[in-house]
């Protein structure tokens, strides 16, 4: 199985690409500064881009896509723009450019986060955009062609990304265990559905 692994280089998306070969899956990374192929997913013509440069694929998946994290009261209206723009539309285009990239049967997998369903201060955008990715993946679903599968998975705080902001590492879940949800939603049956990475632990 082809698979295309966009944000394979980020602390997450390694250790998916890691899982998936150790699968047996042959796998191509992208992303916007490292990996085989260069993306851009703010841009749909990068978007475009990418996918002619990969060509036919069994799966997508994305690990990419960020937020402005700060207190509602300080938000901007450009906080919130480059929230949707980059992780909530960045994925969106991802799918609705792949789905005709994607083979028979072949599957698009998002990535959300717990605080869709799990807010703290100073998540307003993300979740919002998290909360968008999961809702849009379940109508999405009904619509893709050929069987083409759409999932979220849905990480919690990675203990690796703790530790490198200096905080307790022991209350997030490590990077290769998060990698667990990403493999069942490539080689499951699931369609439609918002996978909570912390059940793979």
């Amino acid at each position: 199985m082809k698979v295309l692994v966009i944000g394979g280089s980020g602390t997450i998306g390694a250790a998916v690409a890691d899982a998936l070969r150790g699968g047996g899956h042959e796998v191509v990374t992208a992303g916007r500064g490292s990996g085989d192929l260069r993306v851009d997913i703010t841009s749909p013509d990068s978007i475009r881009q990418l996918y002619g440069q990969a060509g036919r694929v069994d799966a997508v998946v994305s690990c990419a896509g960020g937020g402005a994290w700060k207190p509602l009261d300080q938000l901007s209206d450009g906080d919130f723009e480059h929230s949707l723009h980059y992780k909530l539309m960045g994925q969106v285009n991802l799918v609705r450019s792949g789905l005709e990239q994607v083979a028979d049967g072949g599957s698009i997998t998002l990535t959300s986060g717990v605080l869709s369903q799990e807010p703290m201060p100073g998540s307003s955008a993300i979740s919002l955009v998290n909360a968008g990715l999961e809702g849009f993946a379940r109508a999405a679903a009904l619509e893709a062609p050929r069987g083409v599968r759409v999932n979220v998975v849905s990480p919690p705080w990675v203990a690796e990304t703790l530790q490198a902001m200096g905080m307790d590492p022991s209350g997030g879940m490590p990077a290769v265990q998060v990698a667990r949800a990403y493999v069942d939603a490539v080689q499951g049956a699931h369609n439609g559905q918002t996978l909570d990475a912390r059940k793979y632990a």
